[in-house]
């Protein structure tokens, strides 16, 4: 049911939908799995009321402040949460006063009607404009310029479509787009990776057969990207260092062709007890799962030096998929202690990484502070090793992304430019007969 169709939507809906938004904002908890929690809570609502309070909530949480800005100060909770989905509908649904005020939606309709008329949003400040909190417009303006600045945070600030990526153990992209399309959910191919799929509106994939089977996961074509700089081999010894929910990981071992030895490392058990089903799903039994204290854990020395491919997906600000979390740009995020933390992930996965090998520094983050500047101050205090061109190695394997190049070399995926979430990726290359200082 579309959003702005406001004669099928009925009163306790818009309620709903702001007693949801009220939670978010006033809890820490990430808005996907707040949401999660809600919809069981209230497992009597049907998927058109399901999907009308995910719109309507998503939508306050990526304009957050330019709403704020047209619903005035407020500081009770509950009065705020209404005032700013009222706003929303009135801003970007097509909703206009009367169609408000027969909804009986307790809230001033004719004075937010009025500020949502009155908008002049050529004369806002960028960060209104942009819908972003000032820190990162200010950065996004420092790195990108105006011209880009503006159309990367459009493009951050629309919906991401839903991105699947084919388990290679199981069949072809081509078999599993068949798959989808008999099921009634026909994808059509990412334009980068060899091996995803897309669709541009949601659906219930976790139920079909399809998807129990293992024929695919749920992945953004960057990400697809990342596993493919690593390129691992049949037979090799492969580390992801940081597997998080262990959408790499799954990659990596089909790329590996369930051979040879991918270990695992995180610092949160539960997200390694996750993957177990994950991993018998795809077919997978060439991985092994290691929970570690932090990326100083002692048990990581025996590996030392060992690895043929390391992976270092770090923890990072996040905001280059704000397509999906738009929850996280308005979270204080204390960048200093974040690319300390990510300055030390990186030297200690270094040292798992034999001469001759490949390491591969990833984040989803947008941000410089975040990418080259940690792979600088790492290749100045490891001189043995070298940047790698991210797109030559892509291309040696047939995959040619224009304008995703960095003028060091490294790879830069934005969602204005390729339909991806934010990525950067530095490939690393551990010379032979050099010694490194990490």
């Amino acid at each position: 049911m579309p959003v702005s169709d406001a004669a099928k939507i009925h009163r306790a809906q818009l309620f709903k939908a702001a007693e949801l938004l009220q939670r978010i904002l006033a809890a820490s908890l990430p808005a996907d799995r707040q949401m999660e929690v809600y919809f069981r809570e209230h497992r009597n609502m049907g998927a058109r009321d399901r999907g009308f309070v995910a719109e309507t909530v998503y939508g306050c949480l990526r304009q957050l402040n330019l709403l704020e800005h047209l619903a005035g100060r407020c500081n009770d909770g509950e009065e705020r949460a209404r005032r700013l989905v009222a706003v929303w509908l009135l801003h970007n649904a097509g909703w206009g006063l009367e169609e408000l005020e027969q909804k009986g939606f307790p809230v001033p309709a004719a004075a937010l009607a009025q500020r949502v008329a009155e908008l002049d949003a050529a004369a806002l400040p960028f960060p209104l404009r942009a819908a972003l909190p000032e820190w990162l417009a200010e950065r996004l303006l420092a790195q990108y310029g105006d011209a880009e600045a503006a159309a990367l945070a459009a493009a951050l600030n629309r919906p991401a479509p839903l991105d699947l990526r084919c388990n290679p153990l199981r069949g072809s992209r081509e078999q599993v787009a068949r798959l989808l399309a008999d099921e009634g959910f026909p994808a059509v191919p990412t334009p980068w990776s060899p091996w995803g799929l897309r669709r541009e509106s949601r659906a219930p994939l976790f139920r079909l057969e399809s998807f129990r089977e293992g024929w695919y996961e749920v992945q953004d074509e960057g990400s697809q990207l990342i596993s493919l700089l690593v390129a691992p081999a049949p037979r090799e010894q492969v580390v992801d260092f940081c597997a998080g929910a262990g959408g790499k990981t799954l990659h990596l071992g089909a790329l590996m062709n369930n051979s040879g030895s991918l270990f695992a490392y995180d610092v949160a058990p539960r997200r390694l007890e996750n993957l177990r089903p994950r991993l018998r799903r795809a077919g997978l039994h060439n991985v092994r799962l290691f929970a570690i204290e932090n990326e100083a854990d002692p048990r990581l020395q025996r590996f030392a030096a060992s690895a043929h491919r390391v992976l270092v997906d770090a923890p990072c600000s996040g905001v280059g998929t704000l397509r999906r979390n738009p929850d996280i740009k308005w979270r204080t995020i204390d960048l200093p202690s974040l690319t300390a933390t990510q300055a030390r992930i990186l030297a200690a996965a270094a040292r798992m990484l034999r001469p001759g090998g490949r390491l591969v520094y990833a984040t989803c983050s947008l941000l410089r502070e975040e990418n080259e500047a940690v792979v600088e101050g790492f290749l100045r205090e490891n001189p043995d090793y070298r940047i790698q061109p991210a797109l030559e190695i892509l291309a040696g394997q047939g995959i040619e992304i224009p304008a995703a190049a960095t003028p060091e070399g490294f790879l830069r995926l934005t969602p204005h430019r390729h339909g991806t979430d934010g990525f950067f990726a530095a490939v690393l290359h551990r010379q032979v007969g050099r010694v490194s200082a990490a």
